[in-house]
């Protein structure tokens, strides 16, 4: 009998490493371990992580190389699902896991689909480690995962849906009719224990899906379901290249500004989303991207339209708090 790959996971207390922590402990395939800052070893998040019979690692990542490739002795697949602002950390992580032999680095994707490089910064940043990775002919997995369905959802008149909900209007972006592949939160993790686990993913890159919607689709779902007709607010291409053209020129004068960068992180996604139309399966294949919903026919995923009945229902939960 094969023994079981020994996972270690990074950033598993954010909403996308959650998810996967919980979808390969679910899977019960492989014995799962989370690595942690020593800044965040006693964190109540962490400690329910712990608490669950979670093992941890407490490791600096910001250490040299050497000291680094010592923490991840003996795993074989690194999952990285680190914050957006400390994406490039990775660098050392990924020349650690090469001297380390980890077997395969999943680096932090798991967004939009979107172009290598010019459309998207975050893509960007992220394109960096990628090609570190292939540099150093590391084997890895890239998982994009398109928006969420938790993030995804427009307020209606009554403001009942209110304490599930990110979004603040009911914007439609562009024309509406943009197709985008969107993915319930909790699939995520279901997805993530199968393509990690698959040889046919092995330096590939794979898009997940729950549902293809444009926003247009969505407003009709929320209505017919909830009942309430929503008045929609437009969002032109033109306004939406404004709000792009002044952010870039904000983060033009302190590129390394945090608090610059997250507006164009936004403007950017909704460009790609809306006016490029990116996220779709259509523009995945032709950048090579294989299809999970083709690899793993059998995997029972929420659809929008389900989410959106627990949202009524009460059950829904608003990502980030």
């Amino acid at each position: 009998m094969a023994s079981r790959q020994k996972i270690l996971l990074l950033g598993a207390t954010g909403g996308t490493g959650s998810s996967i922590l919980n979808g390969l402990l679910e899977s019960n395939q492989f014995d799962v371990e989370v690595l942690v800052r020593p800044s965040s070893a006693e964190k109540p998040a962490v400690k329910e992580i712990e608490s669950r019979g979670v093992a941890l690692r407490v490791v600096d990542i910001t250490a040299p190389e050497q000291e680094l490739a010592s923490g991840l002795a003996g795993i074989d697949i690194l999952i990285s699902a680190i914050g957006p602002h400390d994406l490039l950390q990775q660098k050392t992580l990924v020349r650690a896991a090469k001297s380390a032999g980890v077997k395969r680095f999943v680096p932090c994707a798991f967004i939009t689909v979107a172009p290598p490089k010019g459309a998207m910064l975050l893509r960007d940043e992220k394109e960096e480690i990628y090609n570190e990775i292939k540099r150093l002919e590391v084997p890895y997995t890239v998982i994009d995962v398109g928006f969420w369905h938790q993030i995804s959802i427009p307020p209606l008149p009554s403001g009942r849906i209110d304490y599930a909900l990110m979004m603040a209007e009911p914007v439609i972006h562009g024309d509406g009719n943009a197709p985008n592949l969107i993915t319930d939160l909790r699939d995520i993790g279901r997805f993530v224990a199968r393509i990690v686990d698959d040889d046919r993913t092995l330096n590939k890159y794979v898009y997940t899906w729950s549902d293809v919607l444009s926003e247009n689709e969505i407003f009709d779902i929320v209505e017919e379901a909830s009942g309430e007709k929503i008045e929609r607010k437009y969002d032109t291409a033109q306004d939406i290249e404004k709000r792009l053209e002044d952010a870039l020129a904000a983060l033009s004068l302190d590129p390394t500004d945090p608090a610059k960068r997250l507006p164009v992180y936004i403007v950017q996604y909704i460009y790609s989303k809306y006016v490029r139309g990116d996220n779709q399966p259509r523009y995945a294949k032709y950048l090579g991207y294989l299809d999970a919903r083709e690899l793993y026919p059998d995997l029972k995923l929420v659809s929008f339209r389900e989410y959106f009945a627990e949202v009524l229902e009460g059950k829904g939960k608003r990502p980030y708090h």
